[in-house]
């Protein structure tokens, strides 16, 4: 029967809730921007056994989607306005039902439901959408079912066969579910999993894991839905009950038990690490963690982050009350002593010139981070950094202390930096046509048992840059410094090049320069080659270097990167004197899938004072040592950089340096191999070495890989006599097999340290891993 005009008024009512009750369902479960249609793999019930549970497979084949194109608004009276369509309208007169059939679509701003059928009984009031339900929200949420039934006032309702999509990932599907009069929405029998159900290529794929619960709980207010007698699946198997579980529909974070880690250790034992996650805010968070040991006493941490309107930070603690080995013990003590690890750091941006960064590390004692593999760092830096950067100046105000774990150096020896100042100057307008910089820098250094030092200077730098009708690319540069330098007891320094002398001094800096670059473009080998020849001109006056503390300049090394430096020397506190002409040139071929870059050169010193560059530098002869780089890349597959330098006498290689990349991102092998040859025995800060770094992962079905690493000390005591390795002394490695897919990680890993530091005892550690995706397991 064609219903009358009056009948079709109502039908529109019963539009507008449809698509209401729709809008409330959609919002009361995780959705997800993938296509709910595809198969998600059979689902076991609750109890571990087959049953009439709900399936991840959408109940009916997929349907388009409706048009994007916005649908009404509101009207004039705040009521929404819905944009109607179906085949079929119809008045039931008797039952006194208004039913819209035949691909029903209702479309409001960026909402739409689509169904087979849309009934309104004006007698009990319930509305019923039926058939293939599809409701996607403004957000990109999508809810499918085969039912809906709710009252006209909304105050209940039911749903069957449902299966939700998280626009954040994850779908949620359920026999049975009802909306109770408090707004939450009930769902039984459900099952959850944030995995991928089709491989890149459109292939149906099982989930890796999923979790099934006997009842679902959505909170509309938190946006929260919360799980009860849930358990974790993988491949299939139950593997952990999750008692408290819940996740946000926005994919926000939700306080809760996190998955424990097991680790075994020789210094520990076997490890068992729990945590807790407390989310205050949308801007800050407390995680608590425990971690339990069976060979040694307990130990609690902590790790607070907020971000505030003015930047972020972060404060991270480890607490225990254990027994403690000596620096030259392996006998722990009788008594416990407290022990733990205090971490912060932040940055905060007060304005757009205006910022400032800091960081607190501080142990108690040197071996503790290594003992409970919390780090490997032999030095613990704390400092604060305020800096101001407009577009023509620089200011820094900045200071830092540091906290030495190696075993053989005393702690009244690390200096203290408090305060270090920065600021430079760029002026506006050209001098002579170049760019002039300001620099004035402050530093003093504190040490509570060696030489303290303080150094101020003042620094005008002029550049001018132009290219020549021939392409030649010339730089001259100017530079003028005064510095002011004062140190007492200077004596407890060892190496006598780095003392100075005590108390007050003076000195000027002066130097002058000229660059020249010709590069010269053209084909070669089917592609394109750049050659630039390159030479550069410094000359500096006679500079009262060995009457200044070297605090900063101490690891100079002819390298490729400071080759045509102004100063080879690293710091401040030492300037290469004397008048010197650097050669050399860079070349670089591309061709396609191919790069070849290559950086050789060598520099001539105009005198033989060689007081401040010791033997073996590459520096302190009139002619210096050849230094290079070479890089060889094709495609992604292959990455090596070659580092070296040769002596010019002989040519024996005095540095020789090896990294290199063979494979794709998921098989390769890396190897890093370096060797100093330098024969520099007089400075501490020089001393020759030879190590070999390898890694290497192996893919293979699909998702699980083979991986292995390691790191050997090949310095002998020819080398460096403290030293007493016989040429070859593995320091750690490590082997494991993992799986990775678009929603799970998990591997186990097995490590040998072969090098006892106090408590930190050599041996094994074995560690079992896992997360998830979305549910922020690890």
């Amino acid at each position: 029967m064609v219903p009358p005009a009056e009948t079709a008024f109502e039908a529109s009512r019963l539009a507008a809730r449809s698509l209401a009750l729709a809008s409330a369902l959609a919002m009361a479960a995780p959705l997800a921007a993938q296509d709910a249609a595809d198969d998600l793999g059979t689902v076991v019930d609750p109890q571990g056994q087959p049953g009439d549970q709900p399936s991840l497979q959408a109940p009916y084949p997929e349907l388009d989607p409706p048009p994007a194109t916005t649908g009404p608004g509101v009207d004039a009276e705040g009521n929404r306005q819905i944009a109607f369509e179906a085949d079929i309208l119809s008045y039931d007169s008797d039952a006194d039902i208004v039913t819209a059939t035949g691909n029903v679509v209702l479309r409001s701003e960026d909402r739409s439901l689509r169904a087979d059928s849309v009934s309104w009984s004006r007698r009990t009031g319930v509305i019923l959408a039926e058939g293939r339900v599809r409701f996607v929200d403004e957000n990109g949420n999508q809810l499918f079912t085969d039912r809906i039934e709710l009252t006209d006032e909304f105050e209940a309702g039911a749903m069957d066969n449902l299966l939700l999509a998280l626009r954040q990932g994850g779908r949620l599907a359920a026999n049975k579910g009802i909306r109770e009069s408090d707004g939450t929405v009930a769902l039984s029998q459900a099952v959850y999993s944030g995995c991928e159900v089709v491989t890149p290529d459109g292939c149906p794929k099982e989930p890796s894991w999923r979790i099934t619960a006997e009842r679902v709980i959505y909170d509309p207010d938190q946006q929260r839905i919360s799980f009860r007698g849930a358990f974790l699946e993988l491949f299939g198997m139950r593997i952990l009950p999750l008692p408290g579980l819940a996740v946000r529909t926005d994919g926000g974070a939700v306080s809760g038990f996190l998955v424990p880690d097991l680790r075994f250790s020789e210094s520990n034992g076997v490890e068992v690490s729990g945590s807790y996650y407390l989310r205050l805010g949308n801007n800050k968070d407390l995680t608590l963690n425990a971690h339990v040991y069976s060979e040694a006493p307990p130990m609690v941490g902590a790790q607070w982050r907020h971000l505030t309107d003015k930047g972020a930070y972060q404060i991270s603690g480890y607490a225990t009350y254990s027994e403690r080995v000596g620096i030259a013990s392996t006998t722990p003590t009788q008594s416990k002593d407290f022990r733990g690890y205090l971490f912060t750091n932040g940055k905060f941006q007060f304005s757009p010139s205006w910022s400032l960064t800091s960081s607190i590390r501080v142990a108690s004692d040197r071996t503790f981070l290594r003992r409970y593999d919390i780090s490997r760092d032999d030095r613990l830096r704390s400092m604060f950094n305020a800096e101001r950067i407009v577009d023509n100046s620089y200011f820094s105000l900045s200071g830092w202390a540091t906290q030495t774990l190696r075993l053989n150096q005393p702690q009244g020896e690390v200096p203290v930096a408090l305060p270090v100042i920065d600021f430079r100057y760029r002026l506006d307008e050209p001098v002579l046509g170049g760019k002039v910089e300001l620099q004035a820098n402050t530093l003093a250094i504190a040490r509570s048992t060696g030489q303290d030092t303080q150094r101020a200077f003042a620094k005008a730098q002029w550049d001018l840059s132009r290219v020549t009708g021939l392409g030649q690319v010339v730089t001259l540069t100017g530079l003028v410094r005064g510095d002011v330098y004062h140190s007492d007891e200077n004596y407890l320094t060892d190496t006598a090049s780095y003392r100075g002398n005590p108390g007050w001094q003076t000195r000027g800096v002066a130097l002058a320069a000229v660059d020249v670059e010709w590069p010269f473009v053209g084909q070669a080998f089917g592609g394109e080659q750049v050659f630039t020849p390159r030479v550069q001109l410094v000359a500096t006056p006679p500079i009262r270097n060995l009457a200044i503390p070297n605090e900063d300049a101490r690891a100079i090394d002819l390298e490729d990167s400071n080759l045509f430096a102004l100063n080879r020397f690293p710091g401040y506190d030492r300037v290469e004197d004397g008048a010197r002409i650097t050669y050399g040139f860079d070349w670089q071929l591309r061709i396609p899938d191919w790069e070849l870059k290559t950086t050789l050169g060598q520099s001539y010193r105009f005198d033989t004072d060689r007081d401040i560059l010791p033997d073996g530098t590459g520096l302190s002869e009139q002619v210096s040592d050849f230094v290079g780089r070479t890089e060889v890349r094709y495609r992604d597959l292959v990455k090596l950089t070659h580092r070296f330098r040769l002596d010019k006498d002989n040519f024996a290689v005095r540095r020789n340096e090896v990294d290199a990349t063979v494979g794709t991102s998921r098989t390769y092998v890396e190897l890093g191999y370096l060797r100093l040859n330098r024969d520099i025995t007089q400075v501490e800060d020089l001393q020759d070495r030879e190590e070999l770094r390898g890694a290497v992962r192996v893919a293979f079905a699909n998702y699980w890989s083979l991986f292995g690493s390691g790191v050997f000390n090949l310095t002998d005591r020819e080398e460096d006599p403290t030293l007493q390795s016989d040429g070859f002394e593995p320091i750690r490695t490590r082997l494991g097999i993992a799986y990775a897919d678009d929603c799970l990680e998990m591997g186990l890993t097995w490590r040998r340290d072969y090098v006892n530091s106090g408590d930190a005892r050599r041996g094994n550690t074995f560690q079992l891993y896992f997360s998830l995706r979305n549910l922020g397991f690890r």
